[in-house]
């Protein structure tokens, strides 16, 4: 996918699982947040039976795809090649990204969670089409999930290539995470969680700092 294009869909992710919304159907939150702007769909679960997780993926990719709508599955390749997700996201922890890259279709957008400049870097030369950068902020959905620092967001964003700040997102910091530089945010509480997540994820965007003339 060329840079200019994956930039755009990166815009907002809204990253979710059943477990982020307990007695809501995730297809009619991911539904309202696309309505509200979002431009992508990272579906995120633990502990879902695989054939669960194949109908939920199913459900959003087929949706994302009649919106024209970027659906990212987080960790599991095979899951993502069984519905032609539009791309798998991985962490330090998971699938080495040159074996998820040789087995993922030309096209097939990788992302990685990079927790420094050198592993970001690392990771761009063996296949990353974007870096998730974070927690910035303590994260409720991710407790675990130790927050960076600015002095190490700083040198991943100066690798020159798309990032997605994540990680206690909300519509109170929103814009000063927009204003460190990120090509677009990922969040799940924001707007998994919000009352009207259409006009949650129709906020976040609206506070990303305008382009200069």
């Amino acid at each position: 996918m060329k840079d200019r294009l994956l930039k755009e869909r990166l815009l907002l992710t809204l990253v979710i699982g059943r477990q982020d919304a307990p007695g809501k159907d995730i297809r009619d939150i991911a539904l309202a947040a696309f309505k509200g702007g979002a431009t992508a769909l990272q579906l995120r679960e633990k502990t879902l039976s695989d054939r669960e997780l194949y109908e939920d993926a199913l459900s959003l990719a087929t949706l994302a795809r009649e919106l024209g709508r970027l659906f990212i599955v987080n960790n599991r390749v095979d899951i993502a090649l069984a519905v032609d997700a539009d791309g798998v996201h991985l962490g330090e922890e998971d699938l080495p990204l040159e074996a998820a890259r040789g087995m993922l279709p030309r096209g097939c957008v990788l992302g990685f969670s990079a927790s420094s400049k050198e592993k970001g870097a690392e990771a761009i030369l063996k296949g990353a089409d974007y870096l998730g950068v974070g927690a910035l902020y303590p994260s409720p959905s991710k407790p675990e999930a130790p927050v960076l620092r600015a002095n190490e967001v700083g040198p991943i964003i100066s690798l020159k290539w798309p990032t997605v700040g994540i990680g206690g997102i909300s519509l109170a910091n929103a814009q000063d995470a927009w204003a460190m530089g990120f090509t677009g945010l990922a969040v799940i509480s924001a707007i998994a969680q919000a009352g009207d997540p259409e006009g949650a994820a129709r906020e976040l965007i609206s506070l990303r700092p305008k382009a200069k003339a």
